[in-house]
């Protein structure tokens, strides 16, 4: 069966039919006794009846978004989220930050979030300060260094930092299937907030898209292509948690489009070529290799803010 066009008009009796179904399956949760989700419901119910209404949904269509989600349920695993990349390339990632990491503003603007990402994983090793998170990754040595402070300007001592990125060859180390740990650590800002550590310079990658998400940005001539960034997530005890990246001032990816549109003005960063034998900050011998150093200070929003 052929629904008809979204251009075309329908009458008032089918409209009456399909609006009393609204009103009917909202109304269903009205003894929901949790408001919140009361509010939820009803207004998921109504949203997406009235988009169901308004494209005139097919029943083929329909069947085709089923299959859909049931092969993204299938792809997901302990590793990999396909979910939530839909969620990501849907912009509904971040839509989502932005509603739940309001602006703040003091001495100095809190950091702006961005997306979390699907490879972040728990219990990554710690590294004491001026480590390498590298673990054997491949790619260009970087020095990234900072500040943790809050938005009046205060050090906050002994700031949990939790970096992870991709190897040069676009892949996260979960990517992988020989268990390696790589790209992806955790440290500690000293009594001054200051941090700093060894990772690899980002480069530009495509999200995963051997999945359904890639199917679908393939059906609608989407690139898969994220821009170079450098994910972290900072936690101190009295402030808002920070999830988010650094980008690469000067890469293309950055104009071109990142397929999560997670990039900010404020977080793309200047990440400094240094030449072959360049002296390194804490004295590391690269002997022929080109390195880069960037600087990132992160401001912490207060608890609630």
């Amino acid at each position: 069966m052929t629904a008809p066009s979204s251009a075309q008009p329908i009458s008032s009796e089918q409209a009456a039919v399909e609006l009393q179904l609204v009103d009917t399956v909202v109304a269903s949760f009205h003894k929901t006794e949790d408001p919140r989700l009361k509010e939820i419901m009803q207004s998921l119910t109504r949203h997406l009846h009235n988009f169901v209404r308004e494209v005139r949904l097919t029943e083929d269509e329909w069947n085709t978004g089923i299959e859909f989600l049931t092969a993204s349920g299938h792809i997901t695993d302990a590793k990999r989220q396909e979910f939530i990349l839909l969620s990501d390339v849907l912009g509904l990632s971040m839509q989502t930050i932005a509603i739940n990491n309001t602006m703040h503003t003091g001495v100095a603007a809190a950091t702006e979030a961005t997306v979390f990402g699907p490879f972040f994983v728990d219990d990554a090793p710690e590294i004491p300060p001026g480590g390498d998170i590298a673990g054997g990754a491949a790619g260009q040595p970087c020095w990234v260094e900072g500040t943790v402070t809050d938005t009046d300007g205060n050090p906050v001592p002994r700031a949990r930092i939790e970096v992870w990125e991709a190897d040069d060859d676009g892949f996260y180390d979960v990517q992988y299937t020989d268990g390696r740990v790589a790209g992806r650590a955790h440290l500690f800002a000293d009594e001054n907030g200051k941090y700093a550590f060894w990772g690899l310079t980002p480069t530009p990658y495509p999200i995963p898209h051997d999945g359904p998400v890639g199917k679908m940005l393939e059906a609608v001539g989407r690139s898969p292509m994220r821009a170079s960034h450098l994910h972290f997530m900072v936690t101190a005890p009295g402030l808002r948690t920070i999830v988010t990246h650094i980008f690469v001032d000067g890469d293309p990816q950055i104009e071109i489009g990142d397929s999560v549109f997670g990039v900010k003005e404020s977080l793309i960063k200047k990440f400094e070529q240094q030449a072959p034998g360049s002296p390194t900050p804490d004295g590391r011998g690269l002997g022929n290799q080109t390195w880069a150093r960037t600087r990132f200070d992160i401001v912490l929003a207060p608890k609630g803010a």
